[in-house]
């Protein structure tokens, strides 16, 4: 089961981003718990959705080593940096398509109050947080963030487009700006298509009264393709995370295991 859930290629990227373990005084105490273990079992939770206490016993490892392990490696933001890892990669081989990006978010209620939640406007008022990403032409999320339910999806493009990292290309400098990005009527405003232009940004966003947004999904289909894949992480089919910093780590799981799909495909 670990190694399924953690190959070897998984593992080879995993160590370049991992954190030095921390040095236990001499004289004895427990043996510390294997990394791959551990990692698997984290993998487990965010996939198959259970609570910490429900994790089996099959990766030999508790279920307060593996919080414990989840809570130290996303504040060191492992997770941030091991998607980052596998974009470069998937770059470098040539497999990502800047040329039609496109950018989206996802609703979803959240079991507990805390920072980054608010009434959801789609759902009835309910308590919830949002997930917004950009993908390349092929789904792939290169940018991720999150916020309360309420903020208008125009809100996020600007701090999304901002987040993509300068990723490797198999030839010339890294890029870090699509070609072209697609956006629904959420994002009809035009302080971001002059935003979008003023940083060599060709848009296509759909105007609201004006135009249908059929003929846009035919290149925006992807994104919402790709916040399918999310949904298979099953612990983001609601926010169960009081702390943002540990909802957002799940995102970065999920978008990390998305990317290195294609990358052993």
């Amino acid at each position: 089961m670990v190694r399924q859930l953690v190959p070897d290629r998984l593992w080879e990227l995993f160590l370049r981003v991992m954190p030095e373990a921390p040095v236990r005084p001499q004289g004895g105490g427990r043996r510390r718990a294997d990394d791959r273990g551990v990692l698997a079992a984290i993998l487990f939770v965010a996939t198959s959705g259970c609570t910490w206490r429900q994790l089996p016993p099959m990766f030999g490892v508790s279920w307060q080593t593996a919080h414990r392990r989840f809570t130290h490696w996303t504040e060191a933001r492992v997770w941030a940096k091991l998607h980052r890892l596998v974009l470069d990669e998937l770059g470098a081989r040539g497999e990502l398509d800047w040329s039609r990006c496109a950018i989206d978010s996802v609703s979803l209620r959240a079991g507990k109050r805390g920072p980054l939640t608010a009434p959801n406007p789609t759902d009835r008022g309910k308590l919830g947080s949002k997930i917004h990403l950009i993908t390349d032409r092929n789904g792939l999320p290169l940018s991720l963030g999150i916020s309360g339910a309420n903020m208008h999806d125009s809100q996020g493009l600007e701090p999304l487009v901002r987040g993509i990292p300068p990723i490797r290309s198999r030839r010339g400098p890294r890029r870090r700006r699509p070609g072209k990005l697609h956006a629904d009527k959420g994002y009809d405003y035009d302080h971001l298509r002059r935003w979008l232009r003023e940083r060599g940004i060709r848009h296509r966003i759909a105007r609201k009264g004006i135009e249908s947004s059929q003929r846009l999904g035919r290149h925006r289909w992807v994104v919402e393709r790709t916040v399918s894949w999310l949904a298979g992480c099953r612990r983001l089919h609601r926010r169960y995370e009081r702390k943002p910093d540990h909802f957002l780590a799940f995102v970065g799981i999920a978008a990390a295991v998305i990317c290195h799909r294609r990358l052993t495909n």
